[in-house]
């Protein structure tokens, strides 16, 4: 592992020791910017990688936050039915902006400003999953449960 964290990582970090958390954002060697590619990394299953994708709700154009398990695809007819939340593409400029992250290396909080996010519920079937912390090559350990008071999160029903 590298001994010194980027920038971006750094932020996470910085981030989740502020808000009490003490989780370890470790920088690999490795690419983490897909869900195999970081579980492959780490020596996880590809379901306990707690994936953040950012999408545009269609109607604001603000930035929704889903947190997903590696392992599904997510449905946005079931988030709409559940949220009311009619979500499409961002691309990676927007989510730069947005955000403050690149695609491949958002973390589920420390972004720009707060997200609306919604969780999967299927990632709690896990004693430990592993997030995206500020870029390709770095991720940080922790609990399901942790994320309802890192992200101020919704579990949903998502998975197709």
């Amino acid at each position: 592992m590298p001994s010194k964290l980027k920038e971006s990582a750094h932020r996470v970090q910085e981030f989740l020791h502020a808000r009490g958390f003490s989780f370890e954002v470790k920088e690999l060697f490795s690419s983490t910017r897909t869900a195999q590619e970081a579980a492959d990394s780490v020596g996880c299953m590809v379901g306990q990688i707690a994936k953040s994708l950012v999408f545009k709700e269609k109607k604001t154009k603000r930035p929704i936050l889903v947190i997903a398990s590696g392992a599904n695809r997510v449905s946005l007819a079931k988030i709409k039915a559940a949220t009311g939340l009619k979500l499409g593409r961002a691309d990676g400029n927007f989510v730069k902006e947005n955000v403050g992250y690149a695609i491949g290396g958002v973390p589920p909080a420390g972004h720009n400003e707060p997200l609306e996010t919604i969780l999967d519920p299927d990632l709690k079937q896990y004693d430990a999953i592993w997030a995206a912390a500020g870029t390709p090559f770095a991720l940080f350990e922790l609990k399901p449960d942790d994320l309802k008071p890192m992200t101020n999160g919704k579990w949903i029903d998502l998975a197709e």
